[in-house]
């Protein structure tokens, strides 16, 4: 059985966070003031000494032991659009920029240091020509509520979490997977996806996708190390495409689909001897008669379905109808 700390990471929340919260990931007003925003031309603000000695802190040995400098930099919601001065600091490690006009990423080129980098709500509109290849030591980088429309261009050889939430990305093609095989978390709610297709990551563990228009699972046999899979509030009428070779998927969210007959969870029976939690409330399949008994039938060591624990004597009723429920037309 999973510790109540597994179950809360599986399913996708902090310890101690309930499922509805924080589950709009972006406010649709913020895209909406973004487009405002393109209606008349930002100001140009560079970044000054001032506001760069105001934002240091953490202060660490440099590289050679010798020497301290200060390793993180915060300058969040300071209107810069330029961050040229920043070259300089080769010794930060930890960036803040969030909220900002920034759309030129280059000066960061020379911080080769960096181990987390944020940029979200920001003005970026795409990775191509940023020259962000000499960061290879990036483990974390966020780029929220930007202006991405696609991910080309975009590397890290030791990048394990990677957050693109709330921009308008229609593909993921032309990622290059070669350059992010450690990546292990990847963001991805509330963006324009209609497909799973060309998420190549031989390490993904945690992927989420929810708030996009993805109505076709694809490529996912791909992912042979994911655990948790997160597909809330999207357009899914079956979950085809679930793959046998997805051999270690724990956790599946579905919530608030368009799935309505068991033949489309027939899939799910490839990953039943890993699956443990499994939401599909907001489905129409809810409506059906006895949901959660066919459900636990398929997936025998399930162990939440929704919000509810599945109990021993529910799996038992389970297990007794499931001859039954095999015998049924598959469609109804």
């Amino acid at each position: 059985m999973m510790s109540d700390l597994e179950d809360d990471e599986l399913r996708g929340l902090d310890p101690g966070e309930s499922e509805d919260d924080g589950t709009k990931y972006f406010d649709e007003g913020q895209t909406e003031e973004a487009n405002l925003q393109l209606q008349y031309k930002v100001p140009s603000c560079a970044v000054t000494q001032d506001m760069i000695k105001d934002g240091l802190s953490l202060l660490c040995r440099t590289g050679n032991g010798l020497s301290h400098a200060f390793v993180k930099l915060e300058l969040v919601d300071r209107s810069l659009t330029d961050i040229s001065l920043l070259e300089s600091f080769v010794h930060l490690r930890f960036i803040d920029l969030s909220t900002n006009h920034l759309s030129d990423l280059n000066p960061l080129a020379k911080l080769t240091q960096l181990l987390w980098l944020k940029l979200d709500g920001n003005h970026v509109r795409e990775f191509r020509g940023q020259r962000l290849e000499p960061l290879i030591y990036l483990q974390w980088f966020s780029i929220a509520k930007n202006r991405l429309q696609d991910v080309e261009g975009l590397s890290g050889p030791a990048l394990e979490t990677l957050n693109l939430t709330g921009n308008s990305i229609q593909r993921m093609q032309g990622l290059q997977c070669n350059k992010l095989t450690n990546l292990v978390t990847l963001e991805l709610r509330g963006n324009r996806l209609e497909t799973t297709e060309d998420l190549y990551l031989p390490n993904l563990r945690r992927l989420y996708l929810a708030q996009n228009i993805i109505k076709r699972l694809e490529g996912l046999h791909k992912l042979e190390r994911l655990t948790i899979l997160h597909l809330r509030d999207n357009q899914l009428e079956t979950l085809d495409g679930i793959s046998p070779n997805m051999k270690s998927l724990q956790y599946l969210n579905v919530r608030g689909n368009l799935i309505f007959s068991r033949s489309a969870l027939r899939s799910l029976a490839g990953v039943a001897d890993t699956l443990r939690a499994l939401v599909l409330a907001e489905n129409p399949i809810m409506e059906t008669d006895e949901y959660r008994l066919f459900v636990l039938s398929q997936l025998p060591l399930l162990e939440r379905l929704d919000k509810e624990p599945a109990s021993e004597e529910e799996k038992a009723d389970a297990l007794e109808r499931q001859k039954d429920f095999q015998d049924e037309d598959p469609k109804e």
